[in-house]
């Protein structure tokens, strides 16, 4: 029986720009600790026209993770930025704590 992770790239295979998919597929890759795979999709997904508002967070989540913490307060400091523009403000605040949290080193 394939994998959670089998089954998402299969359907990316049909979908290749399905954001939620491919959102899915970062977080699969995380928790397969596939990092710089999963990190590279978040990438992907924060980078272009439009985008998406939830990959900052997780990404920097994963990065604080993995003690990569000026990595993570940039993916913050991005998807604070980018949230404020689309008008989500719950986006912003919870980035905003959890970027507090981090403290305010490597500015």
């Amino acid at each position: 029986m394939p994998s959670r992770l089998e089954k998402i790239e299969a359907l990316l295979a049909d979908e290749p720009g399905d954001t939620f998919l491919r959102y899915s597929l970062a977080m699969e890759l995380d928790k397969a600790g596939q990092h710089e795979r999963s990190l590279a999709e978040f990438a992907a997904l924060t980078s272009g026209e439009e985008p998406y508002v939830p990959a900052f967070f997780m990404a920097a989540q994963q990065l604080a993770r993995l003690d990569r913490i000026d990595e993570a307060r940039t993916a913050l400091r991005d998807g604070i930025e980018r949230a404020r523009a689309v008008g989500d403000a719950h986006a912003a605040a919870e980035m905003s704590e959890f970027l507090a949290s981090l403290g305010a080193l490597g500015e």
